[in-house]
C-alpha cells in the first residue's frame, strides 16, 4: 500500500531552455526514470522541483528550484531526494560532491536513479576531490584574513589607528579644538580640566545625560584616546 511506502521528493535540472517542458524528452525522461526507480524501491514521490536553464556546473545553493526543495523537506519531514542520474544533479564533480555533502549535513539522502549506490560510497576520486575542496576553503580564508589584516595595517599607518572606539576628536572636533584652546593659554592663564569642562557646557558641549564631563573626560580628549560616552551634538 502507498502509506506503507517511503516518501521522496523528486528533483530535475534542465540547463538548455531548449529542453523546457513538459512535452520535451528531458522532462519526460527524467520524470519517467525518477518515478520508475521511485516504484521499484518502494518509493512514493510527494512533489517534484525543477530548476529550469541550470547549468550543470552551477553551485546547488543558488538554485532557485533548489532552495525551494530544501524549504518543502524542512518543513515536512521528507528525507530521501531523487535524481535521474548523478550529472542532473551536478554536471561538474566538485559541485556534485559539495551539494551532495550539503544535503547530508542537513540529513537528507541523495539517490540517482540511473545509480542508486553513486552518492553513498566514497571512492577515492571522491575522497580526493573533498579533500582538494577543503584545501582550497581554508586557502581562501587565510587569504582574506590576510589580505583583511594587510588592509588594516595601511589604515593604521596612514591615520594612526584603525578599528575600535572612536576618540572625542573624531566624535566632535570642535569641541576637542575648543577644549585644547582653553587649555593651552595662548596668551592668558590656562584654564584648570575642571574650567574647560565648565565651558564646553556653557557652549553647548556635554555628556549624552546633559552633565558636563569630568576632568579625566578633559583630560581624555586632549590626549587622542577613545571616548567612553558619545558627546551631544555640537550646539
Amino acid at each position: 500500500m502507498a502509506r506503507n511506502r517511503k516518501q521522496a521528493i523528486g528533483y530535475m535540472r534542465t540547463s538548455s531552455t531548449t529542453n523546457v517542458g513538459a512535452d520535451k524528452d528531458s522532462d519526460k525522461r527524467q520524470r519517467a526514470a525518477i518515478a520508475g526507480y521511485a516504484k521499484a524501491a518502494g518509493y512514493v514521490i510527494v512533489d517534484w522541483f525543477y530548476d529550469k536553464a541550470v547549468r550543470g556546473s552551477d553551485a546547488v545553493t543558488e538554485r532557485a528550484g533548489f532552495a525551494a526543495m530544501l524549504e518543502r523537506i524542512a518543513g515536512n519531514g521528507v528525507r530521501s531526494i531523487i535524481v535521474e542520474s548523478p550529472d542532473r544533479f551536478a554536471r561538474d564533480l566538485a559541485v556534485q560532491l559539495a551539494g551532495h555533502d550539503h544535503l547530508r549535513s542537513l540529513g537528507v539522502t541523495l539517490i540517482a536513479a540511473s545509480a542508486p549506490d553513486f552518492f553513498v560510497e566514497d571512492t577515492p576520486t571522491a575522497v580526493l576531490v573533498r579533500q582538494v575542496l577543503g584545501a582550497i576553503a581554508q586557502f581562501d580564508k587565510a587569504t582574506t584574513v590576510a589580505k583583511l589584516k594587510a588592509a588594516r595595517d595601511r589604515k593604521k599607518a596612514i591615520t594612526g589607528k584603525c578599528g575600535g572606539r572612536r576618540n572625542y576628536a573624531e566624535i566632535n572636533p570642535q569641541m576637542v579644538a575648543l577644549a585644547r584652546h582653553l587649555r593651552g593659554g595662548n596668551g592668558w592663564r590656562p584654564y584648570s580640566l575642571r574650567a574647560v569642562a565648565a565651558e564646553l557646557a556653557a557652549n553647548g558641549y556635554t555628556t549624552p545625560s546633559g552633565k558636563p564631563y569630568s576632568a579625566s573626560a578633559v583630560q581624555a580628549m586632549l590626549d587622542g584616546q577613545a571616548a567612553n560616552n558619545a558627546p551631544s551634538a555640537s550646539p
